[in-house]
């Protein structure tokens, strides 16, 4: 696997493209001299993991013909820093999983989610290392 990053500014505003050449932008927050043009990168590791489980989800579920109408993840991640360092890496990370749809099946579903977390997804095996990962699911019948 290999990315690009492009410097797009003098500040901190950068384009990222991989193999599906989608351009991601990430920049600085205003009180280091960024503008908001982008996504801070410690935000793109969460939407990383969130996206990473969201899609083996998706494809379980669609395997199991679980008819979803809304599906969402919040990820939301504590940092700490690393003594005599500027390092903030995240050490518990929680996915609330949030679903709605017709007449779907919470067993099926803590089973995709459980799948992708313990099998399937790859960003979870690479944060899992630093990070306390846990998860929550929310079910809304339509």
């Amino acid at each position: 696997m290999k990315v690009e990053l492009v410097r797009v500014d003098d500040a901190f505003h950068f384009e990222g493209t991989g193999s599906s050449e989608v351009k991601v932008h990430t920049d600085g927050s205003p009180e280091i001299g960024g503008q908001n043009l982008g996504v801070r990168p410690m935000e793109l590791l969460l939407m990383g993991l969130a996206s990473c489980s969201a899609i083996d989800v998706v494809l379980i579920l669609k395997k199991q013909r679980q008819e979803i109408t809304d599906f969402r993840i919040v990820a939301d991640g504590d940092r700490e820093q690393e003594p005599d360092t500027q390092r903030k890496p995240f050490r518990k990370i929680h996915l609330a999983f949030k679903f709605a749809g017709v007449n779907l099946d919470e067993a099926k579903i803590q089973r995709a989610i459980g799948l992708s977390m313990e099998k399937y997804c790859s960003a979870t095996a690479q944060l899992e290392a630093l990070a306390t990962i846990t998860y929550d699911v929310e079910i809304a019948s339509v």
